[in-house]
């Protein structure tokens, strides 16, 4: 009888033990991968993100009140740290020398330093968190990378209609596809087992690959101390001051 079961053509189910959204639309799916993101007390994600021509890698744990982690450039590598409104910036000499200033990461450029005395400035800075002042241009810029709806707003929004695409395994976990058909609409894997996170992100047009893992693992946020800060009041250093 097996045999003759197998004969029929009969196949597994592929929903079998999944949470059930690879049954939903793609648009549904990708509702239901938003909802989980928003509920989530906290976020790892890491991966590269291309804008403006420049490619940024991103090392972001990112939670409702604040974010810590790492950003790099071609030039240059910084640590950002935010907790609830307070946010801070780390970086060695060679950042603060460069030709770019902090909010490079969004496409800005400043001057070059031309001077012995800017040199030392840099100096002075190595390796010491900086607090940014809320009403400088730069504030808005760094803290996007540490704000976990800002950040997860614009990455996980796939462009044109949506279709689904096929099943897949990320990190050993089974995931779902929706795809973007408009142009190189970007390709987002959404869990099948437990909640259904989104798990990767292919974005749209080459702009990069990104992983999201840790979803509601909690960490710590931990302000530097005096001797770890430097505070330069109403607004950023930037080289050459």
């Amino acid at each position: 009888m097996a045999v003759l079961t197998a004969c029929g053509g009969e196949t597994e189910d592929p929903d079998k033990g999944t949470n059930g959204v690879g049954k939903l639309t793609a648009v549904e799916i990708e509702r239901k991968a938003k909802a989980a993101a928003d509920a989530a007390g906290a976020v790892h994600l890491s991966g590269a993100l291309v804008s403006e021509g420049g490619t940024y890698r991103l090392n972001m744990r990112l939670k409702e009140n604040g974010g810590t982690g790492s950003v790099t450039s071609k030039n240059s590598t910084f640590q950002l740290l935010r907790i609830e409104d307070e946010l801070y910036l780390k970086a060695d000499a060679g950042f603060w020398n460069h030709a770019e200033d902090p909010g490079d990461a969004a496409g800005k450029a400043t001057p070059a330093p031309s001077s012995s005395a800017d040199a030392a400035a840099a100096g002075k800075l190595k390796d010491k968190y900086v607090k940014v002042p809320q009403d400088d241009p730069a504030y808005q810029q760094l803290s996007g990378f540490t704000d976990k709806k800002v950040l997860l707003a614009g990455i996980l929004t796939l462009h044109g209609a949506l279709d689904k695409g096929d099943r897949d395994r990320i990190g050993g976990v089974r995931t779902i596809k929706i795809n973007g058909t408009k142009g190189a609409g970007g390709t987002l894997d959404v869990s099948l087992e437990g909640t259904p996170y989104p798990l990767q992100l292919l974005r749209a047009g080459g702009a990069g690959t990104l992983s999201l893992t840790e979803w509601g693992k909690d960490f710590e946020l931990e302000a530097p101390t005096k001797g770890q800060t430097v505070d330069y009041g109403s607004r950023l250093p930037k080289t050459g001051d």
